[in-house]
């Protein structure tokens, strides 16, 4: 189902993937106000959209708003419209986006960022149809059906008195949790060829080859905390780094900032370790039993272990991050009992 020519389709067959999807059709022909819960990259968007198409609104309008992106006062005007001279600049009448949305659909993402000010208006909206533009006196009537999105507990933001208890309740006629990409496993090959295919045609290759069984098996034992949104951008980054269309794309980089150039992290004053005076005498016979080859052991087995996990365990990548070759790297982590079975 392709919603919009800059939206990635909604595809996927697993089970979790189908049982959201069904839930979804389901809630958008009551026009009841929804609330979409998931990581980042999920695709709220996504379903969102799928829950204005697939209803009677569906040709009305489909607004969102962003409400993590503006401040509060900027929050107000966005969502309700401003009249002429209401604050300094305000030279002329703003229309919102509940008077843009009016027969429509109106999209809060972040909707957790919003202040309980905004939050108080946005509830009286949805209540009851009715608002006032900022700096204005007139009451607009208007039918917007709202759905909120977050990736935040909101059942603890209301209790611990960020988030309105009443918004929350009225919000929440049904809730969708979009289940993460690393439970959707058998969906990530899918999506994978889908990404692919589309980047090969924009680098304007006659086909696409595919990934080798090696490829394949690392993008489905990777853990991705981007989800979708980071496996678009992993397959799109190997394919458009593959020298030719003609074998199977066999390169995987997940992280992009891996290098054995990056700058090392800049650490703040209160971070710095207080300089230690210089040791005595004594205190030097006092160490003198340590082991120099068990003490080096220990430091070299840490940095590779570090190295794996600031590399999502991928040992080519860990490897370029320390400086080795491939081979030596793992000569390193057998001899450390790293390497695994």
């Amino acid at each position: 189902m392709t919603l919009r020519p800059d939206l990635p389709p909604l595809i996927g067959e697993s089970p979790a993937f189908l049982e959201l999807t069904e839930r979804a059709s389901l809630a958008a022909v009551q026009e009841r106000p929804v609330l979409i819960i998931g990581e980042r990259g999920t695709g709220k968007e996504l379903i969102a959209h799928r829950l204005h198409f697939e209803s009677r609104r569906w040709q009305g309008a489909f607004v969102q708003l962003n409400c993590a992106a503006l401040p509060e006062t900027l929050l107000e005007t966005e969502l309700f419209g401003h009249e002429a001279g209401a604050f300094t600049g305000a030279d002329k009448r703003r229309t919102g986006r509940f008077e843009l949305a009016d027969g429509g659909t109106l999209f809060l993402d972040e909707i957790a960022s919003a202040t309980l000010k905004a939050q108080e208006k946005i509830l009286r909206a949805i209540e009851y149809g009715r608002f006032e533009r900022v700096g204005g006196n007139e009451t607009l009537q208007v039918d917007v059906r709202v759905i909120g999105a977050t990736n935040a507990d909101l059942p603890s933001e209301a209790d611990a008195g960020r988030f309105r208890h009443d918004l929350l309740d009225r919000l929440s006629f049904d809730v969708l949790t979009i289940p993460q990409l690393r439970h959707r496993s058998a969906d990530i090959a899918l999506l994978a060829f889908h990404f692919g295919r589309a980047m090969a045609a924009e680098l304007d290759w006659d086909g696409f080859p595919g990934f080798s069984k090696a490829a394949a098996r690392q993008l489905s034992d990777y853990d991705w905390p981007g989800n979708v949104r980071e496996l678009r951008n992993v397959v799109e980054r190997a394919v458009y780094l593959h020298e030719t269309s003609d074998t199977p794309i066999d390169a995987i980089q997940f992280d992009p900032f891996a290098s054995p150039y990056r700058p090392a992290p800049a650490v703040s004053p209160e971070a710095t370790p207080a300089a230690q005076p210089a040791p005595d005498a004594e205190t030097i016979n006092a160490h003198v039993a340590i082991d120099l080859a068990d003490t080096m052991a220990a430091l070299e087995a840490r940095l590779l272990g570090e190295a794996l996990a600031a590399n999502r365990h991928s040992q080519k990548l860990a490897a370029g991050h320390l400086g080795l070759g491939y081979h030596q790297f793992r000569n390193r982590l057998k001899k450390h009992g790293l390497l695994g079975s």
